[in-house]
């Protein structure tokens, strides 16, 4: 045999042992563990954490160390928080690649949980634009318990006058994943034709009443059970996907924002313009490449068509959570209220997450309905 030959028979040898390691490594679940306590004499707080990978049945209510706000920060009580696909992706630590960045075998950060609304109970040193008593909302890992610490200068925004602290905490990720998908991403003008697959849903039932609110025509896609209610958020057009497939509708869109991902990116491009964009947000579940077999197949085509297909990750912004504020002072979108839990039953509300039977946001009561 060549010496060349065995060279690269040796290091396809090498790659193959490399790439079984990582995927043993990343998709290693260490055993659970008792959760941190508060030292003698510290004030607590309630919250629920995870000190392992797994389901709800992984997620405990514990008394942890009430936090203080260090320089620029802003200490939140929280009275709301919203749960999202987010959460229980980081509570069962899939897909697996998250771990290089979440912890592998055992979460880094054991408390759970990013959108929240509440009351600012005390501010560090250096904050301006704080004060104690005012009501705000926001994005923070650790929602999902009594206390959270924010920069000043973060993603944290004042609640509007007259605006439930539970319609505030409904409105971070969805809100801004939908603001993002259809501004930033796909490029919205007024007048234009979108079409939101998966318009019930939290960032649906938003990215409906914002299109409609920036002046687009909008059509919405869901199940019969939720047609009259795509409609009341302000669709002009709805599609029951049940009886009918939007792809093979003939009608074409200048923007396809796709929350479900249950058409091909072929199917989606026949039913866009010749210069129209599709926007991916999320994809199908899977441990390990499930969620990104979309986005790649959407960047390979990209290269040889005149269409848009790209993916969003939605960053929490200041600006966009204040712009959030502002249309929902002006009654422009109304949040979307499913169920309601307490923060015992943070089990509960996961699993129905997961179901993805939700319509709008599912709310977890942290200090008490309001």
């Amino acid at each position: 045999m060549k010496l060349r030959n065995r060279i690269g028979i040796g290091l396809l040898v090498v790659l193959a042992l490399a790439m079984t390691t990582l995927a043993v490594v990343l998709s290693h679940d260490s055993p659970c563990t008792e959760p941190p306590t508060a030292a003698a004499g510290e004030d607590t707080m309630e919250a629920m954490v995870h000190t392992c990978y797994g389901g709800p049945e992984v997620l405990e209510r514990v008394a942890l160390a009430k936090p203080a706000p260090a320089e620029n920060e802003v200490l939140v009580r929280v009275h709301a928080a919203a749960v999202n696909p987010l959460d229980w992706h980081y509570l069962r630590g899939e897909p697996y690649f998250m771990r290089l960045g979440s912890g592998l075998g055992a979460p880094k950060d054991i408390r759970l949980g990013v959108d929240f609304a509440g009351t600012v109970e005390a501010v560090g040193a250096g904050v301006t634009g704080f004060a104690p008593g005012d009501r705000v909302f926001g994005g923070r890992s650790g929602a999902f318990g009594e206390y959270v610490t924010v920069r000043a200068d973060g993603p944290l925004a004042r609640i509007p006058a007259g605006l439930r602290f539970e319609q505030a905490a409904a409105a971070p990720i969805a809100g801004l994943t939908a603001l993002q998908a259809l501004r930033d991403k796909g490029q919205l003008q007024p007048g234009q034709k979108v079409l939101i697959n998966g318009a019930s849903g939290g960032v649906g039932s938003f990215a409906v009443q914002l299109a409609k609110a920036s002046g687009a025509e909008v059509t919405g896609v869901c199940s019969t059970r939720n047609v009259e209610l795509v409609r009341a958020l302000g669709a002009d057009h709805v599609i029951d996907y049940t009886k009918q497939s939007y792809a093979d509708g003939g009608e074409r869109y200048d923007l396809v924002v796709d929350l479900v991902g249950n058409h091909s990116i072929s199917a989606n491009r026949d039913a866009l313009t010749d210069s129209g964009r599709y926007v991916i947000v999320g994809g199908p579940p899977g441990k390990w490449l499930g969620p990104l077999m979309r986005p790649l197949g959407a960047a390979i085509q990209n290269l040889f068509v005149d269409q848009e297909l790209v993916m969003l990750l939605a960053r929490m912004q200041k600006d966009d959570l204040e712009f959030l504020a502002n249309a929902m002072a002006a009654a422009q979108v109304t949040p979307l209220i499913d169920r309601r839990f307490s923060l015992a039953e943070l089990p509960e509300a996961i699993r129905y997450s997961e179901s993805g039977r939700a319509r709008g946001k599912i709310i977890i009561d942290v200090a008490g309905p309001d």
